[in-house]
């Protein structure tokens, strides 16, 4: 017999050998016809598989994002036999779920895959999901497996095979199908109901451009059609609030081919806006006694080989600049803690001057492939709201609540909701990360103290962590509920020990200060993206760089109309004037599409009165006022 540990604490003695769908059947067959895949102390294993020693479990469903991914990748085999029965002869390379779906990398061989052929496979997939195979997972040998890809003529997965250790490898069977795979696996085929294959792209192999490029197919399944409907639905919303798409039309931010791929410039509007965050930030950070800093946009290559970046991102970043005369090696900067770090050990410190908390608005630059970019949410160049906090370990827990604080400020101020993550490093792989296992558990420990003091809900995950420290990561949820990570707030206490930086503490001995990383924002370019297809570019009164335009119906009435405008911008209310000599329908229709929040019009009865007509965007007329009526009403909205 074996012990089976639940959620909540409870046991349940079982025979060895029981799955883990037999204990969702022991509590409930409903329950047992919704389990996906279940956690078996810690590590996500199919619901069948047999479990023979004492154990924790945790049941997925559709509801759990776990359950969610067992499913999708199981929706990708049922695609890979779909493709094969088809396509006689064509190979897969992988075929990973990913946050919404899955996708499959393919080699086509002499087939040519076109858009028009997705109904043909989706249909395909259809009939072999109704068909309620199981998913049959198999150890084998490293020598059967390799066998059995050279018989099929499969050097993808041939070269899969060979990296991985004998008594590791699993093969997976549903219907006419065996896949190379680690798992999980839904229990079987039919609970897949709706299936949607959304685009064909091209994809290198393993990601090197110097290999060959197969085909990439992304697709989406849901148990239910319904749900694939409101998933389509939700897309093509979306699709109008793309930030590509609206900041051209808001003339907010625009790319150029002769500047180069993923270096957005900002627009004057664009700039306005951007600005109008970072000042609300600074204004913030004043409060609690941050200290702006300057730092170059290049460093020495040697700054970050000491902090470790290099090693771990060396060849992700833009190729070294190399000095003609001295020899020496520079980079682009790819972030901004190393300067920092040098900014605190530019000369001896007191435990008296700590806690030291650096900010800076500081552009970096990163590498991305091509076919990764993607407006301004995945750029080469961004700017991040980034700060540095320098302090004891006892003043370590009130410094990240003050952080923390301030980005739950700077969240509601934009309107966003949000919950918290906290990543930490994963236990079986120590190679990816630096520093002692006693500074890790005293920086995840810090973190875990910390959170453990707030109701901020929380989820915890292995693996996520930087490689020098944990953080806590703020999820937010956009208004078509999709889920973005934007701030982080990370605790460190080895770029301290890298850069050899101390103070002098109380007892006259030199000490580490412990090292907060923290981003509110994140970046700024990312954040923005993120905002403008939440409010679908309707921003938030005080941010709005236009708030209202004055359309004279006239063109006798402009000079008017200026008055106006400079009466308004005394009172830091800002906007523009529609001086075109067009009817004043069309500058109102017009006016709407720029999204621009309340339209003044100005007739002959208006200018006479001393008074205008006020129009709120979306919603029609609201009355007439004076304009210190009109600023007035302005600040009250924006407070």
């Amino acid at each position: 017999m074996i012990n089976i540990t639940l959620p909540d604490g409870s046991k349940k003695q079982v025979e060895a050998g029981t799955t883990a769908m037999d204990v969702a059947r022991s509590i409930s067959e409903g329950l047992a016809r919704n389990v996906l895949s279940a956690s078996i102390n810690g590590e996500v294993w199919d619901a069948n598989r047999p479990i023979n020693e004492d154990a924790t479990l945790v049941l997925h469903t559709w509801r759990d994002n776990k359950g969610k991914s067992t499913f999708w990748h199981s929706s990708a085999h049922v695609m890979a036999e779909a493709l094969e029965a088809l396509y006689p002869g064509i190979k897969f390379g992988i075929g990973p779920p990913i946050e919404v779906g899955f996708y499959y990398d393919v080699d086509t061989g002499d087939y040519s895959l076109t858009p028009e052929d997705l109904p043909k496979i989706e249909a395909k997939m259809q009939e072999l999901a109704r068909q309620k195979n199981e998913y049959i997972r198999k150890e084998v040998s490293k020598e059967d497996a390799i066998a059995y890809f050279e018989e099929k003529g499969d050097e993808y997965k041939l070269e899969l095979i060979s990296e991985l250790e004998d008594g590791s490898i699993t093969f997976y069977q549903q219907g006419n199908f065996v896949d190379l795979c680690k798992g999980p696996h839904i229990p079987n085929t039919g609970s897949i109901k709706a299936i949607k294959l959304m685009k064909l792209a091209g994809a290198y192999w393993r990601g090197d451009e110097n290999r060959k490029q197969l085909t990439r197919i992304y697709g989406v399944t849901f148990p239910k059609q319904k749900e694939l409907t409101e998933y389509l639905h939700l897309l093509e919303e979306a699709k109008k609030r793309d930030h590509r798409k609206l900041g051209a039309e808001l003339e907010l931010f625009m790319f150029s081919d002769k500047v180069g791929s993923g270096l957005p410039m900002w627009m004057p509007k664009g700039t306005q806006l951007r600005e109008r965050l970072q000042n609300f930030l600074r204004e913030e950070q004043e409060k609690r006694g941050y200290k702006m800093v300057m730092t170059p946009h290049i460093g020495h290559k040697n700054l970050y080989v000491t902090s470790g970046h290099y090693e771990k991102y060396g060849e992700d970043s833009f190729q070294p600049i190399h000095t003609p005369r001295e020899g020496e090696e520079f980079l682009l900067k790819p972030m901004n803690c190393p300067h920092h770090c040098e900014i605190y050990g530019n000369r001896p410190r007191s435990y008296k001057e700590l806690p030291i908390r650096y900010a800076e608005f500081g552009t970096v630059y990163r590498y991305e492939q091509s076919g990764e970019l993607h407006g301004l949410s995945r750029v080469r160049g961004f700017t991040q709201d980034d700060a540095h906090i320098f302090c004891t370990s006892d003043q370590l827990k009130d410094e990240f609540l003050n952080v923390l604080d301030l980005t739950k400020v700077v969240m509601d101020k934009v309107g966003f909701t949000f919950t918290a993550q906290i990543s930490l490093r994963d236990p079986d792989k120590p190679e990816k990360y630096i520093g002692s296992d006693e500074n890790w558990e005293a920086a995840e420990k810090a973190i875990i103290d910390a959170v453990g003091e707030t109701d901020l809900e929380t989820v915890t995950e292995l693996g996520e962590a930087a490689f020098y420290g944990p953080k806590l990561d703020f999820m937010i949820k956009d208004a078509l509920g999709r889920q973005w990570q934007l701030g982080t707030i990370q605790v460190d206490y080895n770029l301290p020990d890298r850069f050899e930086l101390e103070y002098i503490g109380a007892d006259n001995a030199p000490h580490r200060p412990v090292m907060i990383h923290r981003a509110p924002f994140g970046s700024m370019e990312r954040f923005i993206s993120i905002l403008i297809e939440h409010t679908a570019g309707k921003f938030p009164l005080w941010l709005t760089p236009d708030q209202y335009a004055i359309l004279p119906i006239n063109d006798d009435l402009v000079e008017h109309a200026r008055g106006i405008e400079t009466q308004l911008a005394s009172q830091d209310i800002r906007g523009f004037i529609d001086d075109r000599t067009e009817s004043i329908g069309r500058k109102i229709r017009d006016t709407e599409l720029k999204k621009v929040p309340f339209m003044l019009i100005v007739g002959n009865k208006e200018a006479e009165s001393g008074k205008v007509s006020v129009r709120k965007q979306g919603e029609g007329d609201i009355g007439s006022m004076t304009v210190d009526e009109f600023a007035a009403f302005m600040k009250e909205q924006m407070d």
